[in-house]
């Protein structure tokens, strides 16, 4: 019988993922969100060669993490802290990259820089800020007002004093605040996996090994990995003695971004079952409670609220936002002018009814137990809202990730991480042909080199079999 496997084990797992790092933060040195000053045309050779390099690094990364996983569900799997030394292993070459996959880390520190000299984030974008830092935010967001809580923008501001607005500090000082957030992810998994009778090592595995976390909350250094971090030992405090603790932590969680205030549901789910108007009560008074104190201790004020509303990119991929552009431009060459202008609301508003309803359904309905509930419901709040990006599947994936136990739901994670993972240029900018086709090139050359890997290590098996 022949014999041809890949030979997989947590040491090569370890190897390759390293090489994928590596490789991502070599290639963003030439083609990642750099600073303006230094940003080259992708056409030129080093802006080229460092686009072929970034993708070539993110294959490698995907193959490492999906051959880990057969090393994590095969009969002798790692321990959780051998997990946690992969990840640190896999995220140390990321640390000191530049901006990868996005610019949003430049508008966080030009808010911070705003609520440090007391500028209304809440009124007025970036341009109001002016100088070097401003002029790094992405055009479409200079004017646009921040939809961030007040913890976030705490956070923001100190950073921007401690560094006094110097840009290369203020970089690595917000990954820093994404790694931290992403040490919590990783605290709260396992904890939440066994509250769920799941493996901690799968939990941990799809949930904080994820490329996603890797490329978007470590390299992109997205507050989603602070509101993600939170919002996960909330959940673990809550289950236990600290409920308060919890709902506080889960509260913060939400005054970062605001989809975190779903998990005070979970909270009054896992702790109600024998009271609920008491547990509901108690909840609902403790988060009041920690956002006015929270809020009158940074005094950004309430303006977030409204600045929900903040508009959407031109190229995000929203359903809702996709449906109603094309709604709109079907109304303009029908010559229905004066509706044109409705459609996108209307699409915005079905999208918002819709996810209702998905959310309701879930908890009412399927009642998969509170974490697998509170992660069905944050993936549509991801994929129905006015806006998605890569990075907000993980507003589901990391808590699916502790409560999903059968295999077909971790196959499907997989898949969605590997299509997610290639889908922005480590500029942030969309692609155009020559890019995609540079990305393209990257890609197909990791595949021929884990090919022949593959070959290599097939023929002594071969020969042992002859």
């Amino acid at each position: 019988m022949l014999a041809i496997a890949f030979p997989v084990d947590l040491r090569r797992c370890q190897a390759l993922g390293l090489a994928g790092t590596a490789f991502l933060a070599l290639g963003g040195e030439t083609a990642g969100a750099l600073p303006t000053r230094d940003l080259l045309s992708p056409a030129s050779g080093r802006g080229a060669l460092g686009l072929v390099c970034v993708y070539f690094g993110v294959v490698l990364l995907i193959a490492a993490w999906a051959l880990l996983g057969k090393v994590v569900r095969g009969p002798e799997p790692p321990t959780p802290r051998a997990l946690l030394v992969v990840l640190l292993v896999w995220a140390a070459p990321l640390l000191l990259a530049p901006p990868l996959f996005s610019r949003d880390v430049y508008s966080y520190l030009a808010q911070g820089a705003m609520v440090d000299a007391h500028m209304d984030v809440y009124a007025h974008g970036p341009a109001r800020l002016g100088g070097p830092l401003a002029d790094e935010v992405a055009p479409v967001w200079r004017h646009t007002a921040t939809p961030y809580g007040p913890v976030f923008l705490a956070v923001a501001a100190a950073l921007s004093a401690l560094t006094e607005g110097r840009i290369p500090q203020g970089l690595i000082g917000m990954r820093m605040v994404a790694l931290l957030g992403v040490a919590l992810m990783a605290v709260a998994l396992p904890r939440l996996a066994r509250h769920h009778g799941g493996d901690p090592a799968v939990a941990l595995w799809l949930g904080a090994l994820n490329p996603l976390v890797l490329l978007h909350l470590v390299a992109g250094a997205h507050n989603d990995a602070m509101m993600l971090g939170l919002l996960g030992v909330g959940l673990v405090a809550a289950r236990g003695r600290r409920y308060a603790l919890g709902v506080v932590l889960v509260t913060l969680a939400a005054l970062v971004k605001a989809p975190a205030a779903l998990g005070l549901l979970a909270v009054v789910v896992i702790r109600g079952r024998t009271d609920w108007v008491r547990t509901t009560v108690t909840t609902v008074a403790v988060a009041t409670a920690t956002t006015a104190g929270v809020t009158a201790l940074t005094g950004t004020g309430y303006g977030w609220i409204a600045a929900l509303r903040t508009p959407v990119s031109p190229n995000n991929w929203s359903p809702t936002t996709l449906l109603g552009r094309a709604t709109t431009n079907l109304l303009h060459a029908l010559g229905s002018d004066h509706l044109a202008p409705f459609a996108l609301p209307a699409w915005r508003a079905a999208g918002l009814a819709v996810t209702l309803a998905v959310v309701l359904f879930v908890w009412l309905r399927l009642r998969p137990g509170p974490v697998h509930a509170l992660g069905l419901s944050l993936a549509a709040v991801a994929v129905l809202g006015p806006a998605i990006r890569p990075w907000y599947a993980l507003w589901g994936l990391f808590l699916i990730a502790a409560a999903a136990r059968n295999t077909s739901a971790q196959h499907r994670l997989v898949a969605t991480t590997g299509v997610l993972a290639l889908a922005v240029l480590p500029s942030g900018d969309p692609a155009d042909t020559e890019q995609f086709a540079l990305a393209v090139c990257g890609g197909v050359l990791a595949v021929v080199v884990l090919w022949q890997a593959h070959q290599a290590s097939s023929a002594p098996a071969l020969e042992r079999t002859a």
